[in-house]
């Protein structure tokens, strides 16, 4: 394992100047992981009740403190599949030395080491300066933090690269590297995300059957572990459709269209259907939570105004419904930052490919929209999948509360899709690099 990790760091000592993208992103992710893991322990720090100036209170009592540490700790999902994108890109653009590797006698679990390894080295200072720039803050804020609350923060800046190395493990694990210089995905995932989530969905639904047998006392804990059923049934059954149509359409469209962009897109689609599954997942996830909070978001407000429920200062109220809002917008940036970071990796992937068919003739335009169409056919029933999920949480919510459904969550589903698209357009200017001349000696 030293001497992996010694040959990772030259490598990436040596690196091209073009990657700087890819470890700055890297970086990028493993400091925003580092501050939401940081805020959740210093606010898991916190004894008792207390009296916080900030935040209009929210951050007095206990029970609303593990609420605001608990949306912190989810934030990391996203931020993390989004470091395991950055590692699948990464290991396509240094396939030269991967193959030089493989030749030399490495085996291919150890060249998927050392790329992963290259890949996590970014993190350790982005994962340092979110670190400084903590403890800046809370100088700033004169909060001085007990001895145990410090050994959490050392503990998170140096885990945040540790888990940016396993996840960039996991996701090249399909990935192998021959030694006639070229990368391969193999083993697909088949849906197996998807039936993982259907199993936990079915079991927190096996346990809100066994809270409603219980005490009226225990019963109120049946309405969210429902809601999180419904959100990860959703999800699944989102995950499943993008790969599901993917693969019917792969298949329908390279038979039946005549469009030279729809034919290249059925051909990839064909080829790999889940890696729309892959790359949309911690997106469709967020779609459901997002319809979800936009509607309930809308139903609490006016159940409070209405009932005239805001004694005090209401910014206690506003202030738990805006962070929440902020940790949906949050989670759903960094899902659109990988959609365009996978896109980009699958132009990478197949650059040999794409140069044959410039060189051939094929006009770029047909395979920009190519590009796009490959994004825009399985995400649009998952996206309104997802869409459905979350109105059926808030419309439950709704008719518990007695409220009106508001109409405006049914708008989240098409911004989210128009997001992606502009998401997978971002990746398009990696088109002209990758039907370069130049790119056919890959394929």
């Amino acid at each position: 394992m030293k001497a992996d990790i010694r040959i990772a760091w030259i490598l990436a000592r040596g690196s091209e100047r073009r990657e700087w993208w890819r470890i700055s992103l890297t970086a990028l992710g493993a400091l925003a992981a580092t501050a939401f893991a940081l805020g959740a322990v210093v606010i898991a720090a916190v004894p008792g009740q207390v009296s916080i100036p900030h935040a209009h209170g929210l951050l007095n009592q206990p029970g609303q403190r593990a609420g605001v540490v608990l949306t912190l700790v989810l934030l990391l999902v996203p931020v993390l599949g989004f470091l395991g994108q950055c590692a699948r890109i990464g290991a396509v653009h240094r396939h030269r030395r991967m193959a030089v590797m493989r030749l030399t006698g490495a085996s291919p679990a150890q060249v998927r080491r050392i790329a992963a390894v290259e890949s996590a080295l970014p993190s350790l200072p982005g994962s340092l300066v979110a670190f400084a720039a903590f403890c800046v803050l809370l100088a700033v804020l004169g909060h001085a933090p007990r001895p145990a609350a410090w050994a959490g923060f050392a503990a998170v800046s140096l885990t945040v690269p540790v888990a940016a190395a396993l996840v960039s493990v996991f996701a090249l694990r399909h990935a192998v590297a021959s030694p006639l210089d070229q990368v391969r995905r193999t083993g697909s995932d088949r849906g197996r995300r998807a039936v993982f989530c259907f199993l936990l969905a079915g079991l927190l639904i096996s346990a809100v059957g066994l809270l409603v047998l219980t005490p009226v006392s225990v019963r109120s804990a049946a309405w969210p572990v429902l809601v999180l059923a419904l959100v990860f049934l959703t999800g699944a059954g989102a995950i499943w459709t993008a790969g599901a149509t993917a693969a019917f359409m792969g298949r329908r469209l390279t038979r039946r269209a005549r469009h030279p962009a729809v034919l290249i897109a059925a051909g990839r689609l064909a080829h790999d259907p889940w890696a729309a599954a892959r790359t949309h997942a911690a997106l469709l996830l967020v779609t459901v939570v997002g319809v979800g909070f936009v509607g309930v978001r809308a139903v609490l407000l006016a159940d409070l105004l209405e009932g005239d429920h805001m004694a005090g200062d209401p910014a206690f109220y506003t202030t738990g419904i805006d962070l929440a809002g902020s940790a949906v917008l949050v989670a759903l940036t960094i899902s659109l930052c990988g959609l365009a970071v996978g896109t980009a990796e699958s132009l990478a992937t197949r650059r040999g490919g794409l140069a044959v068919q410039a060189a051939a003739g094929v006009p770029r335009t047909v395979l920009v929209w190519a590009a796009l169409l490959e994004t825009a056919l399985p995400l649009a029933p998952a996206v309104l999948l997802a869409g459905a999920g979350g109105t059926t949480v808030y419309v439950m919510y709704a008719a518990v509360v007695g409220t009106s459904v508001p109409m405006l969550p049914l708008l989240v589903p098409v911004a989210v899709y128009a997001a992606c698209l502009l998401a997978a357009a971002t990746s398009l200017p990696l088109l002209r690099r990758v039907t370069h001349p130049a790119e056919l000696r890959f394929s």
